[in-house]
């Protein structure tokens, strides 16, 4: 049957096949092409009906990114090789009186032969090719992978390699797409374990207001009050995280003033005595030998304390002891928590610090040691952990002094 019009669906016509609509055409990856030219991105008539074109993750003969910056660079480098044999040629022909040796009316030429020096400019020609291949094909591997980060593939890596300044290009971009992976696992924790940590306050709510609804329950004291409990977790959870993200960010407003730092650690543990006395905790605060005054928001420090000294009191047994030592540091003042329970593992002790990392029996959300070290940080320190097994743990933070101290204020 003759084939009077386009191609059925899933039909290709055959190369070299007869017929007046293949006539005068090529052929090539896309199909064939009218008088040797693509389609210019529009669907062929022999594409079948209802399929995209160009398919899903093709890219045809010219490549992505990868293989086009390249073949670019490396035209333009030819563009200005040839542009700089031109301009040699007429520094030469200015030099030699406008010609080229004696029949052209300028001086004979007397440097190396005409083979030798076209020798000489393919040799220069194929070096700098190397080159250009060299420094332009890791670039476009970046080009390429920065499409697929783009895209939402943080995982994305690159082969470090090329010269100096393209290996550190690759490098660095390595290391960006290992920061933005790491944010976003983190980002998808954080609202898992949101999630986590409201879900037990709400069912609580919940059950306890569809029984009393229901008749099951009397609306008394003895049921509504684990309701107010339980919305009091809920905003303490989110007071905790407001507090976590804002000083994160740096937007944390610091009300800064010049303190004794012996006399906010004394005031910390002063609140805390009743509860170490009812845990049978010997609790004790002292400085070592005199220190200098901080530049810092002393109700923000206190609450730096008050985690510290919650989970060492928390963690540590009936008859041990937690001390609070003040000292001086070569980087301004350290205070250390010092408690003698059972200390923290040291697969988690690198962990201690991260948001929603927490004990088996712990009784918080586990964001005490993250905020601890937000605000910390937030004034220009920095806080260490120390743990020994069966020994107890140290939780020690330094402040700077007053004149280096950093950080917003309000």
């Amino acid at each position: 049957m003759p084939n009077d019009g386009p191609a059925g669906r899933g039909s290709r016509p055959v190369p070299g096949s007869g017929g007046g609509a293949d006539r005068g055409q090529g052929w090539g990856p896309r199909g064939p092409y009218p008088h040797g030219r693509g389609w210019g991105g529009r669907r062929p008539p022999w594409w079948p009906e209802g399929e995209p074109y160009p398919p899903a993750g093709w890219s045809g003969w010219r490549g992505g990114p990868r293989r086009r910056f390249p073949r670019r660079l490396g035209l333009l480098v030819a563009l200005a090789i040839g542009f700089a044999l031109l301009a040699s040629g007429a520094v030469f022909r200015l030099l030699w009186g406008g010609g080229y040796g004696p029949e052209g009316g300028g001086r004979p030429w007397s440097g190396p032969p005409l083979p030798l020096l076209i020798l000489g400019i393919l040799a220069v020609a194929f070096l700098a090719g190397r080159a250009v291949r060299r420094m332009a094909a890791p670039i476009g591997e970046v080009m390429e992978a920065a499409d697929r980060v783009a895209g939402g593939d943080y995982s994305t890596r690159v082969q470090v390699r090329g010269p100096g300044e393209v290996g550190r290009l690759a490098h660095s971009f390595n290391q960006m797409t290992e920061r933005l992976q790491a944010n976003e696992t983190q980002r998808r924790a954080l609202l898992a374990d949101v999630a986590h940590e409201l879900r037990t306050p709400l069912s609580v709510i919940r059950g306890n207001v569809e029984g009393i609804l229901d008749g099951v329950y009397p609306a008394d004291e003895a049921h509504l009050g684990p309701l107010l409990d339980e919305t009091a977790v809920m905003a303490r959870l989110l007071d905790d995280l407001q507090t976590l993200s804002t000083a994160e960010a740096g937007v944390l407003r610091l009300h800064r003033e010049r303190v004794d730092p012996v006399a906010v650690a004394q005031d910390a543990t002063a609140a805390f005595r009743a509860r170490a006395d009812r845990g049978g905790v010997m609790l004790d605060c002292r400085a070592a030998g005199p220190v200098p005054e901080v530049d810092v928001d002393p109700v923000r420090i206190g609450e730096v304390l008050a985690n510290l000294l919650a989970n060492a009191i928390h963690h540590t047994p009936r008859g041990g002891s937690v001390r609070v030592l003040v000292d001086p540091d070569p980087a301004g003042v350290a205070v250390a928590v010092t408690d003698t329970g059972p200390g923290i593992d040291p697969s988690d002790l690198p962990r201690v610090f991260d948001r929603f990392v927490k004990s088996a029996d712990s009784g918080g959300a586990g964001l005490g040691l993250a905020i601890a070290r937000s605000l910390v940080e937030a004034h220009g320190g920095r806080i260490t952990a120390q743990s020994v097994p069966g020994q107890g743990t140290t939780m020690r933070f330094v402040l700077p002094p007053v004149d280096s101290s950093a950080g917003s204020s309000g």
